[in-house]
């Protein structure tokens, strides 16, 4: 191809299509409690944790990425053979080496001129990927093909750990192509400072957790994106023109305590903050509470209900946040389809499908 017929760079990039997937199995975290010897209250309203979303052996990150890609792209409408890119963000690596991406592009017979990789940062690394992508489109280099992004992960922690009961599973996918579901600004709002707030180590199976260091930190990472988004501005103006403001959800309350920071940082009283949580943050982690923590598709399926419904042009605020840490604040407008929210079904459709598990299930899956 010559340089005279290459594609025009694009002036805007964004979302054109989205795809969900939950596993089939779910436990309350009242049946985790008990199983625990624990007032059901520490999790549901000390946490403000309902459900855990669970895999079965044979349905684990892999299926929960297809899924959601294939969903995707079939809304999406466009011919496969023109995916240029596949990035996946995950921390359920299946491999040392081969990218979850290589899992992904095999079920879907996925081939030839693509770039294939997997984005490791924690829960930041599917926004990490989603920027890339943008990235890529408006650089000129995608020359017209769009990107699949995705973000799946399971969440397990060791029986009896104080994060049992945030665990959880889900998977979104995004192709990034013309904005018609939202546009993804190519200006955002990054802060990063190595931490060991939670990490795992090679070869073990579960994460290690610096709990009270990990609120921290992820207080003053949405701190430090929130008042660069501002820049010394009013807060107050800069904050209510979003319809939303959606956050990574390690659990509810831990969302919750960073707003409580960031509000404090502009000024505000307790009313002001509360206002502000109720109206702008809460009702977009409905899904959240349905699934628990999906680590790096966690902000994702926040930000995925919120589009959900909402007209042309309204701005959604994005805030990413991943142990080691590093964190990103992104804005998006929303596109002339997101009204419709489509991907919406898919949601409903696996939350209607999925099976309860009781202590003696779980206690099974987890052997």
């Amino acid at each position: 191809m010559s340089a005279n017929s290459r594609p025009p760079i694009p002036r805007d990039a964004g979302i054109a299509s989205i795809g969900l997937n939950f596993p089939p199995l779910a436990m309350p975290v009242e049946e985790l409690a008990r199983l625990r010897g624990q007032d059901p209250a520490k999790y549901t309203v000390g946490l403000g944790c309902q459900e855990m979303a669970l895999c079965t052996p044979e349905y684990g990150v892999v299926e929960l990425a297809v899924e959601a890609a294939r969903r995707a792209l079939e809304r999406w409408g466009g011919d496969p053979a023109d995916v240029g890119m596949i990035a996946v963000g995950t921390e359920t690596a299946m491999d040392m080496s081969r990218p979850l991406s290589a899992w992904v592009a095999e079920r879907l017979d996925l081939r030839g001129a693509v770039r294939s990789y997997e984005v490791k940062h924690a829960c930041y690394g599917g926004t990490l990927a989603l920027r890339q992508a943008v990235e890529w489109k408006l650089s000129g280099a995608s020359q017209g093909r769009a990107a699949l992004v995705l973000a799946a992960d399971v969440a397990l922690y060791a029986e009896g750990d104080p994060g049992e009961p945030t665990q959880g599973a889900g998977a979104v996918a995004m192709v990034v192509d013309e904005p018609s579901i939202a546009r993804v600004d190519p200006v955002s709002y990054p802060w990063s400072e190595p931490a060991f707030d939670f990490w795992r180590p090679v070869g073990e199976a579960y994460p290690r957790v610096d709990g009270a260091f990990s609120l921290d930190c992820y207080k003053r990472a949405a701190e430090n994106c929130f008042k660069a988004l501002v820049n010394g501005g009013s807060a107050e103006e800069v904050l209510e023109r979003a319809a939303a403001v959606c956050f990574h959800v390690p659990f509810p309350k831990m969302v919750k305590k960073a707003v409580v920071q960031v509000g404090r940082s502009f000024g505000w009283d307790e009313e002001r903050i509360d206002r502000f949580f109720a109206d702008k943050v809460e009702p977009s982690m409905q899904w959240n509470r349905r699934c628990g923590n999906a680590y790096t598709a966690s902000l994702w399926i926040s930000v995925a209900e919120a589009l959900r419904g909402l007209p042309r042009d309204e701005r959604v605020l994005a805030f990413s946040y991943g142990s080691g840490f590093g964190a990103e604040l992104l804005l998006l407008e929303a596109g002339p389809e997101a009204a419709a929210g489509a991907w919406a079904s898919d949601v409903e459709t696996d939350l209607a499908a999925r099976h309860r598990v009781d202590a003696a299930r779980y206690g099974s899956l987890r052997s």
